[in-house]
């Protein structure tokens, strides 16, 4: 089991109003170790608890791991509480990547995300952007409950647009004042994009509902399962497969995944 390391927040900026996004280095103001995009590491506050959390950065980014995190729980709202600079702890990385260095290469992407679920995408698209002869089109659709709870959004409307090859769709679950863009609930607008089914592969994170509607459309429109992929790191919970809470089937979510493609997940039970 990989031993906690010390480490310090250098920065925390509020996306939401229960959302925030902290960037962590090691004791010697660095990355704390490698990692690929989807992969995940556990951030501890020794007295209060550790859990595990999505690392939000690119591999690419090399001032800090990003982990942007909503306050729901204890440990999460004591994170929430700390100013910049205060210490905790950090350990991993943690869970299979998506494959960025193979399968996805060459291809057209579509990243489909829910509310915190375009946490872990982040690292993926900030990972092409940063190499981005090395793939083809980018089409990221997001949605959230209104456009407060929109995470990154001045990051997707004033620097992901202007990425070559890149489409950021937006839209919010119900209409609301002084907001003209797209109205409805994910998996419904990705239907409405008719997104080429040809080269393409589709990347999903968000709450489990949206993910099962999401690979509903996606097959409606003609990709079958081995072009999605989806990342189930909300259930991860020790990250080495020994407290079983992450257990589904006879699968490990922390060790087997937490990336698993579409055809992967029929070898699931129905509670996933």
């Amino acid at each position: 089991m990989t031993v906690p390391q010390p480490a310090r927040i250098t920065r925390i900026h509020t996306e939401t109003h229960d959302v925030k996004t902290f960037r962590v280095v090691n004791a010697n103001g660095e990355k704390p170790f490698a990692h690929l995009p989807g992969q995940c590491a556990m951030l501890g506050v020794p007295g209060v608890g550790e859990a595990m959390f999505s690392i939000a950065s690119s591999p690419t980014d090399n001032d800090g791991f990003d982990f942007s995190i909503k306050a729901v729980g204890k440990l999460t709202r004591y994170l929430h509480n700390l100013p910049p600079d205060s210490p905790l702890t950090i350990r991993g990385p943690f869970g299979k990547p998506f494959p960025v260095t193979d399968t996805l290469k060459g291809k057209d992407l579509i990243f489909i995300a829910g509310g915190i679920g375009i946490a872990p995408l982040r690292s993926v698209i900030r990972y092409v952007f940063a190499h981005r002869s090395d793939y083809g089109t980018a089409d990221i659709v997001y949605g959230a409950r209104s456009a407060a709870d929109l995470v990154y959004l001045e990051e997707m409307q004033n620097e992901w647009p202007k990425q070559k090859n890149t489409r950021v769709h937006l839209t919010i679950d119900r209409p609301e004042e002084g907001w003209d863009g797209h109205v409805g609930f994910v998996p419904s607008y990705v239907k409405e994009l008719v997104p080429d089914v040809k080269n393409k592969i589709a990347l999903i994170c968000g709450p489990p509902v949206m993910i099962k509607y999401s690979i509903e459309a996606l097959l409606a429109l003609g990709f079958v399962k081995p072009q999605i992929y989806t990342t189930l790191e909300m259930k991860m919970k020790c990250g080495v497969g020994q407290c079983g809470r992450c257990n589904i089937g006879h699968k490990y979510v922390c060790t087997d995944g937490p990336v698993f493609r579409a055809d992967e997940l029929d070898e699931l039970p129905e509670e996933y």
